[in-house]
């Protein structure tokens, strides 16, 4: 198995396209290993689901291992408890946090015009259908997602001492995800899925952030992009050129994983 985040690591944000040359190495890729997108997303959501659709992967690992398919299948799922969402939510409401989630066409958010300001400075516009949030207290809830700065994080951590909330790699905030799961137990169990080593010791993976940590370290050989945060860096096999410089690609030929 080849695992590939999604945001920064396929998915350049500048141009919010992902570039041909990654494309054209998961084609040659895919005639002899088995492709997987692990991604702190939902990719069945409706800003994801076009991505999904052009990468075409043999699995995914949603929401740093919460959620996991093979093709339309679900073969893996875990939820908060509502006890912990209603606790995480009005603590954030307190203290005036954006944190919620995306299901299908909707959004579900504490502060949502923390969330659209943030999708006005990023992405340049705001395309959200924003829901009451409390709506999630009888939802399932896989993962949050949080939008703020480092210091914030931490407080919630701090709060929440189940709770762990890597940052994305533009350092505008995080995602909410119970200890003990990790994007590594999703290709875990996706190993035992396939009847592969679940070990990972015969798998690749690529990353940028603070969510692909456990997976890059305990991959088979862990690659960080270019423009991975410098955490990521450390922990990393073999450091590979940016995004924007075809940094999968690259990689793909320095590893011998394909060849011209």
């Amino acid at each position: 198995m080849i695992s590939f985040d999604l945001d920064m690591t396929l998915l350049d944000h500048r141009t919010n396209q992902i570039p041909s040359s990654a494309l054209r190495a998961i084609e040659f890729l895919r005639k002899k290993h088995k492709i997987v997108l692990a991604t702190g997303r939902d990719m069945d959501n409706y800003y994801s689901s076009a991505y999904r659709d052009i990468v075409r992967p043999d699995a995914i690992v949603h929401m740093n291992g919460t959620k996991i398919t093979v093709g339309s299948r679900l073969i893996y799922e875990h939820v908060f408890k509502r006890e912990l969402v209603e606790e995480i939510l009005r603590f954030c409401d307190r203290k005036g946090y954006g944190i919620g989630m995306t299901v299908g066409d909707d959004d579900y958010y504490i502060h949502p015009e923390i969330i659209a300001a943030n999708d006005v400075r990023f992405w340049g516009d705001c395309g959200r259908r924003f829901r009451d949030p409390w709506q999630m207290l009888e939802m399932p809830v896989r993962t949050l997602a949080f939008v703020g700065n480092r210091e914030q994080a931490l407080e919630i951590e701090q709060t929440f001492p189940s709770l762990r909330l890597p940052m994305f790699s533009s350092g505008h905030g995080a995602d909410v995800v119970e200890r003990g799961f990790s994007k590594a137990d999703g290709l875990r169990r996706l190993a035992a899925w396939f009847g592969e080593k679940t070990d990972l010791s015969e798998t690749v993976a690529f990353g940028d952030s603070m969510n692909d940590l456990e997976i890059i370290r305990e991959a088979g050989i862990g690659v960080a992009m270019g423009n991975a945060v410098p955490e990521l860096k450390a922990a990393a096999d073999y450091i590979t050129s940016s995004i924007e410089e075809d940094g999968i690609y690259r990689a793909c030929l320095h590893l011998g994983l394909f060849s011209e």
